[in-house]
């Protein structure tokens, strides 16, 4: 925990001590400000004469030592002390609380960067839900820590030492009471500290699983009301609601016995202090002022010590939170680039599987030595059964993954030796349903390519023909789609996917089932947009229906992670293998459904 915020706070080098020096005159203003009562009580109401020290002091601004003279001059002390003190406050409070929000800023920007770095292997594995809070309410533990708990601890510290200076040099041996205490209470919160920081993850775990329930919730609204199962909905955000208050309990079940024994152990020492003292004031040993300002320090000395305790429960939960954090840092599913990775600029498109195998898991292979050639400007058609590995070997060519054996080779170079970036700026996506973001149709159509020009939207608008719904809508491009794009129909947002890879202009296509959520009249305006869109680049299609690829130059059928059959439409159904079989069943249940 502390080497990762040492690595957060290394940029504010210069706040920080600012912010070091505020507190050592914060710690130096709360030592000295017992002591104007201390003179009160033993010079103006009490008959000592001023330590010689002090009476050099206030010489230069005592007009004679009358003890009303005194008794101002303690007052006005008092007030300064007070305002240096409340001054110093202040700017260590505002610059810390500056340099926790940077440090939240860059710790939540530098675990998104890295989630955007990992493969979609790790998402696989993660709920969403979770990683939102992490990155959500765990920086914003380890900001609260970092702006206010930070701060505290080193003023507490700093006050600790400062009173044990003042406390030897009044008293020692009433001093050891304190110090002789103070071993056993801080052992005791560090065995506590283990029960806090074990309750305060489980409570932390709960609160993710929260999140996940209304997000998944919230994301499937649309199904919850269809199937009428907000009962359903709401059960299952009871049930994990339930268990974080039962979690929060426990946890605070742990956390209150705390303070009170601090509170007892305290208590005891001052009691002792004043019978003790008590005694030597009546000896004549001790003044009341000497035995009044002790206690004032013995109290702010334990105050800390108390408090430096009772932080347990903060410190646990900015534990736990780092933890959370830095589990995200430390995964190493991040897809690798080779040091002397190029950018392969402009592709042609001619890809080669040799003898490809890839695994979720190690007891699951979902391909197996797939081998085939596609080359530039070909359509090829990828067809079969549902869990043949379709959708893998679309994922395998932009290194969403990696092949765990065999190659894949784009324009003659192995896939891996192109820059990552480089290699995806050279493929254009359209997919089985397209997802749109906040904002207007003319941002959404841009998303495509990054400084799009107004006349680059327009086209690609007209040859995916949004323009033809768009003309109806009131403020045309700059209408307002809504999360996910829910305001439109699936045609429409498919012809906006459509214009946003025409945008993008890439030499390789991968289409994923675009038409495989449409009705016949939107499945036909999107056909003819897509048409425009596959001309002159190599175009892979994943096929549900196999007449969508009837025209294809190449059709590779998948089964049980191999390449069963490749050819044209006609060589395969001469064949009467697995992709004739499937066409017959379509073929067949099509003819039924016109009948009927």
């Amino acid at each position: 925990m502390i080497g990762l915020i040492r690595t957060l706070v290394r940029p504010y080098r210069g706040t920080l001590l600012v912010i070091l020096l505020a507190m050592i005159v914060q710690t130096v203003m709360s030592v000295a400000g017992p002591w104007p009562l201390k003179i009160i009580l033993d010079n103006v109401v009490g008959s000592h004469k001023l330590r010689p020290w002090l009476d050099h002091l206030l010489h230069p601004i005592l007009d004679g030592t009358s003890k009303m003279q005194i008794a101002a001059a303690a007052a006005i002390a008092a007030v300064i002390i007070a305002a240096l003190g409340a001054l110093a406050q202040y700017i260590a409070n505002y610059y810390t609380t500056s340099v926790g929000q940077w440090v939240a800023n860059d710790l939540r920007m530098r675990t998104y960067h890295h989630l955007q770095q990992l493969s979609l292997s790790y998402y696989d594995k993660h709920q969403s839900g979770a990683l939102l809070s992490t990155i959500t309410a765990d920086v914003q533990t380890i900001q609260s820590f970092a702006s206010s708990s930070t701060l505290d601890i080193a003023v507490d510290l700093l006050t600790i030492i400062g009173m044990l200076f003042i406390m030897f040099w009044l008293n020692w041996d009433f001093t050891l009471i304190a110090v002789a205490v103070t071993p056993f209470l801080l052992l005791f919160v560090s065995r506590f500290k283990k029960a806090v920081k074990k309750a305060t993850h489980e409570v932390r775990r709960q609160q993710s699983n929260i999140v996940a329930v209304v997000e998944q919730g919230l994301e499937s609204m649309r199904v919850v009301k269809a199937f009428g199962r907000q009962d359903l909905a709401q059960e299952e955000l009871g049930e994990v609601s339930r268990a974080t208050v039962d979690a929060a309990l426990k946890a605070r079940r742990i956390k209150a016995l705390l303070s009170p024994i601090v509170a007892v152990t305290v208590s005891l020492c001052v009691a002792v202090v004043l019978w003790r003292g008590s005694a030597l004031i009546l000896a004549g040993a001790m003044t009341a002022g000497a035995l009044t300002v002790f206690l004032s320090y013995l109290t702010k000395f334990f105050k800390p010590v108390q408090d430096l305790a009772t932080m347990t429960n903060s410190i646990a939960q900015t534990a736990v939170g780092v933890e959370r954090v830095q589990a995200i840092l430390d995964a190493d599913s991040v897809m690798p680039e080779r040091p002397d990775a190029r950018d392969p600029k402009a592709l042609t498109g001619d890809i080669v599987f040799d003898k490809v195998a890839f695994a979720y898991d190690a007891e699951s292979p979902v391909l197996r030595e797939v081998s085939f050639q596609i080359k530039p400007g070909q359509m090829v058609g990828v067809v079969g059964p549902t869990g043949g590995g379709k959708s893998t070997i679309v994922s395998l060519i932009p290194r969403f993954y990696d092949p765990t054996a065999g190659s894949i080779r784009i324009d003659g170079a192995d896939i891996r030796d192109y820059t990552i970036q480089g290699l995806r700026n050279n493929i254009g996506y359209v997919l089985q349903e397209t997802v749109l973001f906040q904002g207007t149709i003319r941002e959404n159509i841009a998303y495509g390519h990054a400084g799009a020009t107004e006349q680059e939207i327009m086209n690609a608008a007209k040859l995916a023909d949004v323009d033809e719904f768009v003309a109806r809508m009131p403020h045309g491009y700059d209408t307002i789609v809504g999360e996910r794009g829910d305001t439109l129909s699936g045609g429409q947002r498919q012809r906006i996917g459509i214009a946003r890879a025409i945008i993008r202009n890439n030499p390789i296509l991968i289409l994923d089932e675009p038409t495989a959520a449409l009705d016949t009249e939107s499945e036909s305006l999107v056909v003819g947009a897509l048409e425009k869109l596959m001309k002159g680049r190599t175009v892979i299609t994943i096929a549900h229906r196999l007449s969508t690829i009837r025209d294809s130059d190449k059709i590779l059928v998948l089964k049980e992670g191999v390449v069963a059959e490749q050819g044209t439409h006609d060589e395969l159904m001469k064949l009467g293998g697995v992709y004739a079989d499937l066409y017959h069943v379509q073929f067949a249940a099509s003819t039924k459904d016109a009948v009927s």
